[in-house]
C-alpha cells in the first residue's frame, strides 16, 4: 500500500492539477471572449436584481433595446414584454441644496425612473456566450457515488455539528444546494438526477462550512473567492475517488474567479480542507467496502475464493480506467498483474490435477487438421 509520503504527495498533486486546469481554462480564447461579453453588460444593484427576478425568474442576461443592437448585434423579438428596472435621476446640486442635504457632493440622486430592459431569451441574432458555455452539468455517473453521498451525509449529521437536509431543486432558484452559516446547515437539492453532481454539491457546501463559517478566518472573503475555494475542494475530492468533474467544476470556478490572482490566492488556502475531505471520503469508502479491490494482493490472494478473486480482478480493471495519476494507475496495474498471475496459477493447478485424475483423456494433437477427425 502507498506510504504516508506517497499519499501526501498525491493530495498535493490533486490541488496543483486543479489550479493548472483552471488557469489553462482562463487563458482560452473562448473564456476571454466570455469576459468581454460580461463587460458589455451593466452591473445591476441588488435592488434591480430583485426587480428582474420578480418579473422574470428565468432571466440570465438583460440589456436595453438599443444596447442589444449596438453591443451584441441582436434585436428584441416582436411582442416581447419588457422588464422594468430602476434608474437613478441624478441632479447637480445648488449650494443651498448641498447645505440642506448636509453634503459637499456636487451631484445627488433625487429620484428614480423605471427603464425597460429585455432578457437574452427575448432577442434574436448573433450568439452570446454565457456561463452555461463553461459549466456543463452532464457529469458521468459513477458506481457507488450514491452510497458514498448517503454515508457522507449521515456522517455530517451524526458526527458533526452540521445539519444536512434535502429540498426540491425547484425551491433553490437554480442552485444545487447552499450552506447557511447562521444555522450551520447544508441544504442539497434532493431530486438532482445526476448522482455524481449531487455528491460534488455536498463536497462544495461542506467546503463552505469549513472555510466560510461564522468562526472561519476566511468568512469575509468576497463571493468570487469563496466560490473558487469551495468548488476547487469539491473538484479535488471527486478526483480523489476517480470521478472527473472538470467540465463542471473548472468552468464554475473560472466564471467566478475572473482574476488569476484570486485563483492563486484562493487555491493556496484549500489544501487543509481538501486533505480533510479526502481523508473523510477514504474512511467512508472503506466502511462501505468500496476499497476492497485496492488491498495489497500478495497478502490476501491465496485466501480469496475464486469468486472473490474474479471480483477483485474486475474491480482493479475499473480502478485503472478511473485512475487520475500515472502513479496510481501503475499501482493498480501491478496489483492486477498479481491477481492475473494467481488466477493463472490456480487454473494450471486445476488442469494438472484434472489430467492426473483422468489419464485416459489424451491431450489434443498439435496438428491443425486433427481437430476435424472423428
Amino acid at each position: 500500500m502507498p506510504n504516508k509520503a506517497d499519499v501526501k504527495a498525491w493530495k498535493a498533486q490533486l490541488v496543483a492539477q486543479a489550479e493548472q486546469q483552471i488557469l489553462k481554462l482562463t487563458d482560452s480564447d473562448q473564456f476571454k471572449q466570455y469576459l468581454n461579453t460580461l463587460a458589455k453588460f451593466h452591473r445591476y444593484s441588488a435592488r434591480n436584481i430583485d426587480l428582474i427576478y420578480a418579473q422574470n425568474p428565468q432571466a440570465t442576461q438583460v440589456a436595453g433595446f438599443k444596447q442589444w443592437q449596438k453591443a451584441f448585434n441582436r434585436t428584441v423579438n416582436r411582442g416581447a414584454k419588457a422588464i422594468r428596472i430602476a434608474a437613478p435621476i441624478i441632479k447637480k446640486l445648488t449650494p443651498a441644496e448641498q447645505k440642506h442635504l448636509d453634503t459637499t457632493d456636487e451631484r445627488a440622486i433625487v429620484g428614480y425612473r423605471y427603464l425597460p430592459v429585455f432578457d437574452v431569451a427575448q432577442t434574436s441574432g448573433e450568439p452570446v456566450l454565457s456561463a452555461k458555455d463553461f459549466v456543463k452539468e452532464n457529469l458521468a455517473d459513477h458506481q457507488n457515488v450514491t452510497s458514498l453521498y448517503n454515508a457522507f451525509k449521515d456522517y455530517l449529521n451524526q458526527q458533526t455539528d452540521l445539519k444536512v437536509s434535502e429540498v426540491s431543486l425547484a425551491t433553490l432558484n437554480g442552485a444545487k444546494g447552499y450552506f447557511q452559516p447562521n444555522t450551520n446547515e447544508i441544504v442539497i437539492g434532493g431530486d438532482e438526477p445526476d448522482n455524481a453532481l449531487k455528491l460534488k454539491t455536498l463536497y462544495h457546501e461542506y467546503a463552505h462550512s469549513q472555510l466560510h463559517g461564522l468562526k472561519s478566518a476566511f468568512k469575509d472573503r468576497p463571493r468570487a473567492y469563496q466560490e473558487t475555494q469551495a468548488e476547487a475542494v469539491a473538484y479535488v475530492a471527486m478526483q480523489n475517488i476517480g470521478v472527473d468533474t472538470s467540465n463542471y467544476s473548472l468552468g464554475y470556478v473560472a466564471t467566478w474567479a475572473k482574476d488569476k490572482a484570486v485563483i492563486h490566492s484562493a487555491l493556496s488556502e484549500i489544501q487543509q480542507v481538501s486533505n480533510k475531505v479526502i481523508e473523510l471520503s477514504d474512511g467512508l469508502t472503506k466502511q462501505l467496502g468500496l476499497q476492497e479491490a485496492q488491498k495489497e494482493p500478495e497478502h490476501d490472494l491465496k485466501k480469496l475464493s475464486a469468486h472473490d478473486l474474479n471480483k477483485s480482478y474486475q474491480g482493479l480493471q475499473q480502478q485503472i480506467q478511473q485512475a487520475t495519476s500515472p502513479q496510481q494507475k501503475a499501482q493498480f496495474k501491478k496489483q492486477l498483474n498479481d491477481v492475473h498471475q494467481e488466477i493463472s496459477e490456480r487454473t494450471q493447478k486445476q488442469l494438472k490435477s484434472f489430467a492426473e485424475q483422468h489419464p485416459e483423456i489424451k491431450q489434443p494433437d498439435s496438428e491443425p487438421d486433427q481437430r476435424l477427425k472423428r
